[in-house]
């Protein structure tokens, strides 16, 4: 695969053009261009690597069209900004669907390694049959890193609430829900209880992970009769091996 980026940031600005030559030094061929919608829009087949540089006020129209983009030709979005540009980014475009967010100051090499594993892994094609996982957690550093386990093998979207995995799954698709057990506001069995009362999502497989593995909190989740219950403490190779196993004994 073809290790070309699309930079999306202001190019006269010190830190993007720090980024390019970051990206172009650890091999990437990159296209910069100016936060504008024309330009976003005739970047369409060049490359499924985007990069956007967010600056405030994080601009509407560029993020409604890059959400075009990712909903009609499956590009694979990163982020750099602060905490407040993300979360007026996420107001158009889910978190769900953006494949990773850096925080400033930014580590190129880190970005690099992230789009690496893409590259390497040839997750970039659309038409790719890696199966689709929505990891559902109100702990963000757990989701980060479930991610980042699993995004070798498969298409990972996370939600940091039961709401927004609601949401995401109305118009979204996947194969299997990883569903944080214990969440405030709407718990890991109320979750449940409404993607199997609703016919779009009621067939969907879900596995539960959680914290406690005393026999009293195992056996609540069993009697859920989810696919499987995965502890949060399990090794990243094991938790890997259970969705492998899943997959596999589906075909």
């Amino acid at each position: 695969m073809e290790k070309k980026a699309i930079l999306i940031g202001d190019s006269k600005k010190f830190m993007v053009k720090a980024v390019v030559k970051g990206l172009e030094a650890e091999g990437y061929e990159v296209i910069g261009i100016n936060p504008e919608t024309s330009l976003i829009k005739a970047t369409s087949g060049r490359s499924p690597l985007y990069v956007m540089y967010l600056e405030e006020p994080v601009p509407a129209d560029i993020m409604e069209a890059l959400r075009e983009l990712i909903d009609t030709e499956h590009i694979k979005l990163f982020l750099i900004g602060n905490i407040n540009e993300f979360n007026a980014a996420f107001e158009i475009i889910p978190e769900a669907k953006i494949t990773r967010k850096f925080e400033r100051p930014l580590n190129v090499k880190m970005l690099a390694s992230a789009m690496n594993e893409l590259v390497e892994h040839s997750l970039l094609d659309p038409d790719s049959d890696k199966k689709k996982i929505l990891v559902v957690d109100d702990d963000g550093v757990m989701l980060r890193t479930i991610k980042e386990w699993l995004s070798i093998k498969y298409e990972v979207y996370i939600a940091n609430s039961g709401m927004n995995a609601i949401t995401f799954l109305a118009t979204n698709q996947v194969d299997l829900i990883l569903l944080d057990y214990m969440m405030p506001v709407v718990s890991g069995p109320q979750v449940f209880a409404m993607l199997r009362n609703d016919p779009m999502t009621k067939n969907i497989p879900v596995m539960f992970l959680t914290a406690k593995s005393d026999k009293t909190s195992v056996l609540k989740v069993a009697a859920l009769k989810p696919e499987k219950y995965l502890l949060k403490s399990m090794p990243p190779p094991e938790l890997v091996h259970n969705i492998d196993e899943f997959f596999e004994g589906r075909r």
